[in-house]
């Protein structure tokens, strides 16, 4: 049998705490062991038996509940066992993975790569020790539970700052089209240049630079397809650095000739048409002015993750 004497502090209406003390036997006072008929007689309210009994077991059970003893390796084997045992059958399994977790739960892996191939016993249990000492089974249960809500609410923080940064970079590239739009291309042919041994890929472009800032630098993306036809022949980025740089108003005509090695060397028929898209120009600083390129495709893929499983609509 349990024994646990200690006070019970139990509120009362509004007269605030009292206390009733218990002896071993449940008697109210042990000095003259009046047996508690039916109420805890404090300003002439009653407590019903009943909530006294499970105010006592409970406070009991507390005191007697075993405890996890981290002092020494041996210790804290053979004391999480105990306190494995102590909990009801279907909680073992959960208890087993709370302290799983709790004893990874501060675990730093930059401080074990600090240590080199032979990190000090410490720096892998003296977090874990202190997680786990003093700690019932119920106790464990709950520090494993909040830890996750804790790990749950961060991964939500980072998802949703990560959600606004690639929906931030969809609008600029949005913004930024109505801006490329200014630099506008007004030619464009596409054509194998026999020469030697190899064609060599040859691309011809025309533009006027319609916007308000000198360019130093020009992005385009190349398509070669036949009209009919949903698989293009060619689909590829292209760059050009433009010598001197084109000022606002000022057309140029530049002669390209891309890596034959590259996509820019597959074969076209003859009715194939060449369409260019500007995607991004840079100032006379070197620095992006404009870049309409967006999310790539994994970058739309995560997006389409991430809101799916965190957003709030």
């Amino acid at each position: 049998m349990i024994v646990c004497e200690r006070h019970v502090h139990i509120q009362v209406g509004r007269r605030g705490p009292q206390r009733c003390s218990f002896d071993r036997d449940g008697y109210l006072d042990g000095r003259n062991r009046r047996a508690v008929d039916t109420r805890c007689h404090s300003g002439g309210v009653d407590l019903p038996k009943k909530i006294l009994a499970f105010v006592l077991l409970s406070a009991c059970l507390a005191c007697a509940a075993p405890k996890i003893d981290t002092t020494t390796d041996d210790s804290m084997k053979k004391s999480i066992e105990r306190v494995r045992q102590a909990l009801p059958e279907e909680k073992r399994a959960d208890f087993d993975n709370a302290v799983r977790e709790l004893a990874l739960a501060d675990l730093d892996f930059r401080d074990l790569m600090a240590q080199g191939q032979n990190p000090a016993a410490d720096v892998l249990t003296s977090k874990m020790k202190q997680r786990l000492n003093g700690k019932t089974g119920e106790q464990i249960l709950a520090d494993a539970a909040k830890l996750r809500e804790e790990t749950e609410r961060k991964q939500r923080e980072q998802a949703v700052a990560e959600i606004a940064e690639l929906q931030k970079k969809q609008a600029d590239a949005a913004a930024a089209r109505q801006k490329l739009a200014a630099f506008h291309v007004t030619r464009s042919r596409f054509y194998m240049n026999s020469s030697g041994f190899m064609d060599q890929p040859v691309i011809e472009l025309s533009v006027t630079n319609g916007t308000k800032s000198p360019v130093s630098r020009a992005y385009f993306h190349g398509v070669v397809a036949t009209p009919g036809r949903s698989v293009p022949w060619i689909s590829e980025d292209f760059n050009y650095a433009i010598s001197g740089g084109l000022e606002p108003g000022e057309s140029a005509t530049w002669k390209l000739n891309p890596n034959m090695f590259s996509g820019w060397g597959t074969k076209t028929p003859s009715d194939a048409v060449f369409t260019v898209d500007v995607v991004k120009l840079d100032g006379p600083d070197g620095k992006t002015l404009y870049d309409a390129e967006g999310l790539d495709d994994s970058e739309q893929r995560r997006l389409a993750e991430l809101k799916s499983k965190f957003s709030r609509n």
